[in-house]
């Protein structure tokens, strides 16, 4: 497997795990919100992060299909997907203040 296929699965896998643990927090903090006000005021931020990790996902697990299957539009998909990472970095450092 070549090097670059590695790094995408780690990406993939990475932001499966993240997204998987996004969501289960987002279920949490919405059965509690009533209970615990904060968690009310988290919930637009976390359905927001939950948004751009599940595309995050999609496009990892793209570019990885592309990759390990040697299919041509593989570029396009590792673009999108560094694209994607990337964006995800200026949204947390815009969120972070």
């Amino acid at each position: 497997m070549r090097p670059l296929t590695v790094l995408t699965g780690i990406v993939l896998g990475s932001s499966a795990a993240t997204t998987f643990g996004l969501a289960a927090t987002l279920v949490v903090f919405a059965l509690l919100r009533d209970e615990h006000p904060q968690f009310r005021t988290e919930l637009p931020l976390l359905a927001v992060y939950l948004t751009v990790f599940v595309g995050l996902t999609a496009l990892a697990g793209l570019g990885f299909v592309g990759l390990a299957r040697e299919r041509p539009w593989w570029r396009w998909a590792q673009g999108a997907m560094w694209a994607a990472l990337a964006a995800l970095a200026a949204l947390y450092a815009v969120t972070r203040g």
